[in-house]
């Protein structure tokens, strides 16, 4: 879903909320989307904290697209390009998001005249996952035993 082409810019102009974080599957579906509104795409500017690793080119529907995969890249947005001067910053909703936060970040998104930034968006409603690698852990090592009273022989 994207904003109507008028009104204040903001930092979206929609959003997409992916199956999966392979992007080299998830793309083809996007393409299609905005091929009505911005022509094939030329370019992919996505966060590589938050896709699967993707080649840094794809052919979809007879066009190659650039894959563009930065480091310093907002892990909450996707940028595409197609045709000059034809570009849109889409909110990506992570894949893990329950049905109803998911719907909210994308119906905000790309609500005419929103200006709210993305993490804004997405922990306002309730879709911001925390990555797996920042959770905390729930198993029971061996220190957390000895922490709660236990001891090693």
């Amino acid at each position: 879903m994207w904003k109507p082409r008028s009104g204040p810019a903001g930092h979206v102009d929609g959003g997409w909320w992916p199956w999966s974080r392979d992007l080299t599957a998830e793309l083809p579906g996007l393409a299609a989307a905005l091929t009505a509104r911005m022509g094939h795409l030329t370019r992919v500017a996505y966060a590589v904290s938050e896709w699967d690793s993707a080649p840094r080119r794809l052919e979809i529907g007879g066009h190659v697209i650039r894959l563009d995969g930065l480091l310093d890249r907002d892990g909450h947005v996707l940028s595409v390009t197609g045709p000059e001067p034809n570009h849109l910053t889409l909110l990506v909703i992570p894949p893990e998001a329950v049905d109803t936060a998911g719907h909210r970040a994308l119906m905000t998104a790309s609500r005419r005249g929103n200006t709210e930034r993305p993490a804004d968006i997405l922990a306002a409603s309730g879709a911001l996952v925390v990555p797996a690698a920042l959770r905390p852990r729930h198993d029971t090592t061996e220190d957390d035993w000895e922490a709660e009273g236990g001891h090693v022989s």
